[in-house]
């Protein structure tokens, strides 16, 4: 039986670049409409033409709610321009480019990479970081979107800047904007901290985290199985009245063609109570 009765008010959406893997990235939004999902995020939309991915978009009645910005070169092993040292232009641009990409497809919120760091250049690197994302947040407020910060756990991306939510936090009382806000990955969260229940009625409240992710733990599958009971955690959400997207960020068990939409029977079970 449900634990909450308005849990199939929660709304979330199918991220593209890690379902339906088994299609074109362009085909995915065909996939993710099909399946019954109104919302879908991504990582790098700036990789295929703004035309086709707006008009997947429109065709398929889907809104784009989270893309991150580019974050250098990622095929090198680069995660993230905002605190490294000699890229502040690039840092600059790629913001630019992200706001401007957003507007034209819609997307109220975009997701900004820390980058890298070692503990001999942390403190330099995270006034750095400070400096870049308030730079940043005045530039998303002049367009009417919302930057997104993301603590990372140091296990799948080892050297990663920002590992924990109460320095997302740090960073937000810091900056002061309203248009900076944290992206609180449930995966990640319950791998660097655990207890989730107290850090979502601490953080929820009061607006400043502005989107959710989910993921098993520690597969980093569908949210039906591992360590941490999803059951609950959307039914803390619905008790929360969680109004945001909840994406869908994980990697589906199934392989090949139709895994994506095999895996979603924990949806459809939450959608119909």
């Amino acid at each position: 039986m449900n634990s909450h009765p308005h849990t199939q008010a929660l709304q979330f959406a199918a991220n593209l670049s890690w379902l339906y893997t088994d299609l074109p990235f362009l085909d995915r939004f065909e996939a993710a409409a099909r399946d019954g999902f109104k919302g879908v995020e991504c990582l790098f939309p700036h990789e295929f033409p703004m035309t086709e991915v707006r008009d997947r978009l429109r065709h398929n009645g889907l809104q784009l709610v989270l893309f991150n910005a580019a974050p250098g070169n990622w095929a090198q092993g680069e995660r993230g321009l905002a605190c490294l040292a000699g890229r502040e232009v690039e840092f600059r641009l790629s913001v630019d480019r992200a706001l401007a990409l957003a507007a034209e497809l819609n997307c109220p919120r975009v997701h900004v990479m820390a980058g890298l760091s070692t503990p001999a250049t942390q403190q330099a690197d995270w006034a750095r970081y400070q400096a870049q994302l308030a730079w940043a947040a005045e530039q998303a407020q002049q367009v009417g979107r919302h930057l997104m910060i993301e603590p990372i756990n140091t296990r799948d991306m080892p050297g990663y800047l920002l590992n924990r939510q109460d320095k997302a936090h740090d960073l937000l009382n810091a900056i002061g904007s309203d248009h900076l806000q944290v992206q609180m990955d449930l995966y990640h969260c319950q791998i660097m901290e655990g207890d989730i229940t107290a850090k979502l009625r601490q953080h929820l409240p009061g607006g400043r985290v502005g989107h959710l992710q989910i993921a098993a733990i520690p597969d980093r599958g569908e949210p039906d199985a591992g360590e941490l009971h999803y059951p609950h955690v959307f039914a803390e959400l619905a008790a929360l009245t969680w109004q945001g997207w909840i994406g869908c960020e994980y990697k589906p068990r199934q392989a090949g063609p139709g895994g994506t939409s095999a895996g979603l029977g924990w949806l459809r079970a939450l959608s119909a109570r």
